[in-house]
């Protein structure tokens, strides 16, 4: 069977059309620094046990800290954070400058505010392509009930 050819940006833009909510994953890296990136690869796996997953491009510059991280924290943005989204999204720059984060599970950085914030202990890696699967089992949850920050054929919405 035969398939059409397409490119890779027109296969982006189609994969745009679906909504996502906007997350910041953060860790700490291989020398124990604070590590982030933003991220709309967020996905649910199971209720029991508690397994949620994202993925990272095998290109982002945090790449290898994220693999071999043990711990992660998952922050569902709420719809008033787009430029801390936008903060995190910018590579180069010291995410973490002036945000009072506090210390959670094996010592990840959390940030101040969110909608939720999902505390995850490594659970599998997968090959994706181009990215690699991390999933994580959730330890511990926050969810403060707020509305969430949307994101659709690269732009920001709320609900």
């Amino acid at each position: 069977m035969s398939h059409k050819e397409f490119s890779t940006t027109d296969f982006r833009n189609a994969l745009g059309s679906f909504a996502t909510g906007v997350t910041i994953i953060t860790a700490l890296g291989r020398n124990g620094e604070k590590i982030g990136m933003t991220a709309n690869s967020f996905n649910s796996v199971s209720l029991d046990p508690a397994l949620v997953l994202w993925s990272i491009g095998r290109d982002a510059n945090c790449f290898d800290d994220f693999i071999a991280a043990e711990s992660f924290a998952i922050h569902i943005l709420a719809e008033d954070q787009q430029d801390l989204s936008n903060l995190f999204a910018k590579t180069g720059s010291d995410r973490f400058a002036g945000l009072e984060t506090t210390e959670g599970l094996s010592g990840v950085p959390l940030l101040p505010s969110y909608s939720t914030c999902f505390q995850c202990r490594i659970e599998n890696q997968y090959d994706g392509g181009d990215h690699v699967i991390l999933v994580g089992k959730v330890l511990e949850f926050t969810d403060n009930g707020t509305r969430p920050l949307i994101f659709h054929r690269g732009s920001y919405g709320a609900l």
